[in-house]
């Protein structure tokens, strides 16, 4: 035979693998159906419409540029986010790697081996050479070889898309990875600002109740006020004192939680001076809770999981069927390598192999079941992560509206303590008070202050609470903002 014909069967036989193919055994996907809500109970008189606070970007919702430059710098040097790069990357490899298995593997090898017949042999089988010893020979070969398996039952065609639902499975991680640290960033450093407030209303504190005391020691010396009411005044002033330390120790402590998100070494952290520069949309609409299957990269991303886990049915199911493997090989032969590439030294074989099951103690039904109950429970977990959606939703958007009745509230009540102090003093100069009711306001008015700092932090993070719920946040940054963050942005 030419080796033009033995081409053309090689040809013939990849063709004819290729389109002797069934059907997949196993189940299409298809998306489970979810019980959900019309609407968000927190919403339901609001306009049932596909707007979303979703929608907006990041950069386009956090416009501190000391909060942008933390978010820009974490999203390349974060160790979760490069280590859920580096898992897409691993994916995406496997993906290439699953999917050759649908094509035939074809292979090149050559040798050349030398050897020595026995003198016995040779003189039994009439071949000439000495008495001691038998004839040398060589014998030079090289051949392509080809296997491929038919997919009939199309185990390879679901084991690709298992694998392809993996890489998307990675890659959705890696958006609720980003996500994640998005909110993060944008919690942590909110919760430092507010720790700024705190520790500058304690640090006015204290300076206002040294003037007090100074203002009590010198009534003393005219008579008017008693050596009581200066050592009352000595604790208060005390008292102030030692929370300032207390707070620089937890604003030490967010900053290296901060820098740590960031990607970096814990450091001070530049941001800007009070809760008052942040401002946010005065709405803040959910969307439909159907919007939150495709916005949320967790739910996508157990959705793909789910996607994997059925295709895997498909593969345990192609185990119980006979698998036909076709193989075939095309060469040279010869004892002298000056005749390798002579015509007459042309080898071939080709032919078809197949592998019945007939006993395997029950592993194919096993694994079947296996596959099986892994199915079942990514569709569980798939319900479970759209349930706990709704309810992250709800729980935001519940805290949102409540802050913001709480922080109109304290709004007047830090109004009114700072009026009922300075009463106080008035009256506590004219003689018609005691130093425990100028006490009292000044104790009263730095509680109310601390709370209504932490207040409005409640209320900047229910608003993050809410774009993070509704799947804002992940995506990537704009080609405007892709330059890498420098260092001197983020730390003085």
């Amino acid at each position: 035979m030419r080796s033009m014909d033995v081409m053309r069967l090689f040809l013939c036989l990849f063709v004819s693998g290729c389109s002797f193919v069934g059907c997949a055994l196993g189940p299409d996907y298809q998306r489970p159906e979810i019980e959900q809500p019309d609407s968000f109970r927190m919403q339901q008189d609001v306009q049932k419409d596909d707007q979303s606070f979703a929608d907006l970007l990041w950069w386009e919702l956090f416009k501190d540029s000391h909060l942008q430059a933390l978010i820009r710098y974490a999203q390349l040097e974060n160790k979760d986010v490069r280590l859920a790069v580096a898992r897409v990357r691993e994916a995406r490899a496997q993906l290439g790697v699953t999917k050759a298995d649908q094509f035939p593997q074809v292979d090149g090898n050559a040798s050349a081996q030398r050897s020595q017949t026995s003198g016995a042999s040779a003189r039994q089988f009439g071949i000439p050479g000495g008495a001691q010893e038998g004839p040398t020979t060589n014998q030079f070969k090289a051949t392509f070889d080809l296997s491929f398996e038919l997919d009939l039952w199309g185990k390879f065609r679901r084991a690709t898309e298992a694998a392809q639902a993996e890489f998307m499975e990675q890659e959705w991680a890696r958006r609720t990875v980003v996500l994640t640290l998005v909110s993060d960033i944008a919690q942590a450093y909110f919760e430092l600002q507010e720790l700024d407030v705190e520790r500058e209303i304690a640090k006015l504190t204290h300076h206002t109740r040294e003037k007090t005391l100074e203002l009590i020691r010198l009534r003393k010396l005219m008579g008017q006020s008693s050596t009581l009411d200066i050592r009352r005044a000595e604790q208060e002033v005390v008292r102030a004192q030692v929370v300032i330390p207390d707070l620089e120790r937890q604003i030490g402590q967010k900053e290296n939680q901060l820098s740590i998100l960031v990607g970096k070494n814990p450091d001070t952290v530049i941001r800007a001076s009070g809760l008052d520069t942040q401002t946010f949309p005065p709405e803040v609409p959910a969307g439909l809770p159907s919007s939150l299957l495709t916005r949320r990269p967790d739910i996508q991303e157990a959705e793909q999981r789910l996607i994997a886990a059925n295709a895997q049915i498909g593969v345990a199911k192609a185990a119980f069927f006979p698998q036909i493997s076709l193989t075939g090989n095309y060469g040279a032969q010869s004892l002298e390598f000056s005749d390798l590439f002579v015509g007459t030294s042309r080898i071939w074989s080709f032919g078809p192999s197949i592998s019945v099951p007939i006993f395997q103690a029950g592993r194919n039904r096993a694994n079947l079941e296996v596959a099986r109950a892994r199915h079942d429970q990514a569709v569980i977990s798939y319900e479970q992560v759209i349930q706990q959606a709704f309810r992250e939703v709800e729980d935001a958007l519940i805290g949102h509206q409540k802050t913001r009745e709480v922080r109109a509230a304290q709004e007047e009540l830090v109004r009114v303590s700072r009026e009922a102090l300075h009463l106080a003093q008035l009256e506590y100069l004219n003689g018609q008070a005691t130093y425990l009711d100028v006490l009292d306001a000044q104790r009263q008015l730095f509680d109310v202050e601390i709370a209504f700092a932490q207040t409005q932090r409640n209320q900047l993070l229910a608003v993050v609470q809410i774009y993070k719920a509704v799947g804002g946040g992940w995506e990537i940054t704009p080609l405007s903002l892709e330059s890498k963050t420098q260092e001197t942005d983020l730390y003085p």
